[in-house]
């Protein structure tokens, strides 16, 4: 079940330059019985009692109303010799993860104790300087992806960001709003007015993934009906099925997966990935989640790709993703399929059955 709807902060972080901006004031008055504490800086150990796994469950329920200098982030596409990505702007006016409870979430690792709480940004004139600052430099179509550091859509109806964002790039040729979620959380979207500039794509996984690692989200059927109320509304569609996770009945889940989804919404592209976990993310989660983390890594992984990451053997990701595409292909045999941060050796094995570049964060 989705419990964005339900998300209450235990504790909200105000910085005190802020304590009086309109927008910080809309949404504590979301929020009346939570215990507000004024910062006087946005960085500090805020849960100095806390090991970095207990930070992470508690930063979930934490929320920070601030500001940042920089909300917009150029990602080049590098990820050491041997890994493929595509070069997109990172739009971040959320930062620091969502209120979800994904076990393999790296961004659990990155901030650590480091930043435990979910930040709003609400100088949204400067996000919005920066969006034409970036097109200014470039003549280039240019995709802006706010699903890189947070799930796009999980706190949407705090925020409202989509109400702003979304009308705002109805007014560029060249710019591109990319969301992504795990959420079913579209009141927004369906409210306002779509168009050509805006794709929301859902991350999917099989119901069983779902409901053993990604705590909190929608349920599969949640997604693939928010998907199909939004593609009926007007908006481009994308999916994204990443991580792809092997267990006993893999095919089986990941087959009434695409057969579900494919049946209501006819995407514009399809993105495959499967697990790849930071070796040092094991005990953080584990620390946090027990059983349900440990169960995760009980594979033999590999190591060797240039971002660090471990994966599962190219043997058994070609097998993931052979399987995948056929059964996309025989539902449609038009949407074109990408692949996520995956190596050249698997590239080369695909080349005639994926396309580089038409992947979940671009526009071509």
């Amino acid at each position: 079940m989705d419990t964005a709807k339900r998300f209450k902060p235990n504790t909200i972080l105000l910085w005190r330059k802020v304590a009086e901006h309109p927008e910080a004031l809309r949404i504590l008055k979301l929020f009346p019985s939570v215990q507000v504490r004024l910062i006087e800086q946005q960085r500090g150990d805020f849960l100095p009692d806390m090991s970095p796994s207990q930070a992470l469950l508690a930063g979930k329920r934490t929320l920070m109303i601030g500001e940042t200098s920089s909300f917009v982030g150029h990602f080049d596409g590098r990820l050491g010799s041997n890994v493929y990505c595509c070069p997109y702007y990172k739009l971040v006016p959320v930062s620091n993860g969502c209120p979800y409870y994904c076990t393999y979430c790296y961004l659990a690792y990155v901030y650590r104790k480091f930043a435990p709480f979910i930040k709003i940004n609400i100088n949204y004139e400067t996000m919005f300087r920066q969006i034409r600052k970036a097109l200014n430099n470039t003549d280039d179509n240019v995709s802006f992806n706010i699903g890189e550091m947070l799930d796009s859509l999980a706190l949407d109806h705090i925020t409202n960001l989509t109400t702003m964002l979304i009308p705002f790039f109805a007014g560029f040729k060249r710019a591109f709003l990319m969301l992504l979620t795990k959420s079913k959380n579209v009141d927004n979207l369906l409210a306002i007015e779509p168009n050509h500039q805006t794709v929301v794509s859902w991350s999917l996984n099989s119901q069983l993934m779902i409901e053993q690692y990604e705590l909190g989200t929608a349920s599969l059927d949640g997604r693939i009906e928010a998907a199909g109320k939004c593609q009926e509304r007007g908006y481009r569609i994308r999916f994204r099925i990443d991580p792809g996770i092997l267990y006993s009945n893999w095919r089986e889940g990941y087959a009434d997966l695409i057969r579900k989804a494919l049946k209501v919404v006819k995407p514009e592209n399809i993105t495959l990935g499967m697990l790849r976990l930071l070796p040092g993310h094991f005990s953080l989660a584990s620390d946090a989640y027990g059983d349900r983390a440990r169960a995760l890594w009980d594979y033999n992984f590999v190591r060797g790709a240039s971002d660090g990451k471990l994966r599962y053997p190219p043997r058994e990701r070609v097998e993931f993703y052979t399987f995948l595409i056929e059964a996309i292909r025989s539902m449609n045999k038009d949407v074109s399929i990408g692949l996520c941060r995956e190596t050249p050796d698997i590239w080369n094995i695909l080349k005639n059955r994926c396309t580089r570049g038409r992947c979940n964060c671009v526009i071509w």
